[in-house]
């Protein structure tokens, strides 16, 4: 299966893929808002192997989530619109700039404060629900506008990945975490220095590399990232896909369709309380607020826009500055990783964390409705138009 072919039938699904997430998250919180609430919190807390169901959920199925994201972060270095540094370029910096700028005004809001660990909130982009509303949209945007969301919300959850990695993280063990890394030399060796293909290896090999950084106290989804560039990846044969494309199509419909509606059911049971809207003009979520509503799209359009005054980029033929505008307002949907990095954020504080969720769940709600109807009335495409127009 050629690239396109993948890249189509994985674009498709993600229509059916936010409808699913959009209902897990209904359900979630209808049922914490109703008299089952309780057995909600006992199930998901319910100790397996030592762990909660809900903690297997975050770091164990989401584990395989940040995988999958490797994988295509992987295939679009060798084969996609990384792999022209030229190219990559314009979502590279535009995935910056919705990083940058709702951090700053988090950052902004919060500074001093207890809740300025929750910066890292607003920076994430939901990727299946941004797929989605464009795929709703269908024929109305340019070919262009949906390469450009996807490497730019790649993108987006690697930097993503990296802040999880780097500033929540703690009480961190390097003898787990060198054990990891050990792990994931010998199976870059495998790949690059023996060329074996054997993906059993490589499976056996992450799932202790997985054990290993959850010991570590570096968050053990960073496993799965890692583990998906010590696949072995080729672009040589456009008839015969490498192991790294296999599990990337094996994996893309379980991922978007199971996983991730898990994950809503277990993180968005959101109480909504009578002190909600008060909750809402708190500095954290108006800083989770305003960050994803107005941050993503200025950051976004503003990045790319000074990228190609100073000529480092131009925009793609089909594309104009609204729809990277457009574009700008879906990278706002954070859901998934947002509410991941929320968890993380604070940890040991139920009602931030209840508020937090509550203020990306209305957030990306604003994105998605303002993205859509922006791109639905000024988001066709066009057939020439002056790239820096």
């Amino acid at each position: 299966m050629t690239f396109s072919k993948i890249f189509k039938g994985v674009f498709e699904s993600d229509k059916s893929a936010g409808i699913l997430l959009m209902l897990s998250t209904l359900i979630a919180l209808t049922i914490a808002n109703s008299a089952l609430h309780p057995a909600y919190l006992e199930f998901w807390n319910t100790k397996i192997l030592g762990l909660s169901v809900e903690h297997w959920v975050n770091d164990g199925l989401m584990a395989i989530f940040f995988f999958l994201i490797g994988l295509e972060l992987e295939r679009e270095v060798y084969s996609g619109k990384l792999s022209n540094f030229r190219d990559a370029l314009l979502p590279m910096v535009a995935a910056f700039g919705g990083v940058a700028i709702p951090a700053i005004i988090h950052f902004t809001l919060n500074r001093g404060a207890q809740t300025q660990a929750g910066l890292g909130i607003p920076m994430a982009t939901d990727i299946a629900f941004a797929l989605g509303v464009l795929a709703i949209l269908g024929s109305r945007i340019p070919a262009s506008l949906k390469l450009f969301l996807t490497t730019l919300a790649v993108i987006d959850d690697l930097i993503a990945i990296i802040v999880i990695a780097v500033f929540y993280t703690s009480n961190l063990s390097l003898l787990y975490l060198a054990g990891s890394l050990i792990v994931f030399g010998i199976l870059i060796c495998l790949n690059r220095i023996w060329r074996i293909m054997n993906l059993t290896l490589y499976l056996v090999g992450g799932v202790i590399m997985w054990f290993l950084m959850l010991k570590s106290g570096v968050h053990a989804t960073v496993a799965g990232l890692l583990l998906a560039f010590a696949i072995p990846y080729t672009s040589r044969s456009k008839d015969i896909p490498s192991p790294s494309q296999r599990l990337e199509h094996l994996l893309h419909k379980p991922v978007v369709f199971c996983i991730l509606p898990i994950f809503a059911l277990a993180n968005t049971g959101v109480i909504i309380g009578t002190d909600a809207m008060q909750d809402l003009m708190t500095d954290n979520s108006l800083g989770i607020i305003a960050g994803l509503v107005l941050g993503k799209p200025i950051g976004v359009t503003m990045f790319c826009l000074f990228a190609v005054l100073l000529g480092l980029t131009k925009l793609p033929s089909d594309l104009q500055w609204k729809h990277i505008f457009g574009s700008g307002l879906l990278a706002g949907i954070g859901f998934t990783m947002s509410i991941f990095i929320t968890n993380l954020a604070f940890s040991d504080q139920a009602e931030m964390i209840n508020s937090s969720k509550f203020a990306i769940l209305v957030a990306s709600l604003c994105s998605g409705v303002l993205g859509y109807i922006w791109l639905m009335f000024a988001g066709r495409p066009v057939l020439h138009t002056d790239a820096n127009s």
